[in-house]
């Protein structure tokens, strides 16, 4: 799925595609892919969740409808970050 909006950007931050396979996000001319597979807490998520999200601080993305934090190094280096990610999916699991 595809993304626009009428007019100009004015966030630093928007995603700008919604696929089977992750989500894909805009940051400051800089496209970053976060794949379900790393990030599995959006998969099956509204896009009004998906899309509403925040850059609080340069390289800190929020997004509040579903209340999670990431960072750049972890959108570019989940590797890095695996007992997070294993963590949150237990949880994912356990909850439905």
């Amino acid at each position: 799925m595809s993304l626009s909006a009428l007019g100009e950007s004015t966030s630093l931050v928007e995603v700008t595609n919604i696929s089977s396979f992750g989500i894909w996000l805009l940051v400051r001319e800089k496209k970053m892919f976060l794949p379900y597979d790393d990030f599995p807490w959006f998969k099956d998520r509204s896009v009004r969740e998906i899309v509403n999200v925040e850059e609080p601080q340069p390289g800190h993305f929020y997004w509040p409808d579903l209340d999670i934090d990431l960072t750049e190094e972890i959108i570019e280096h989940p590797e890095r970050f695996p007992m997070r990610a294993k963590h949150i999916k237990k949880e994912l699991t356990e909850h439905r």
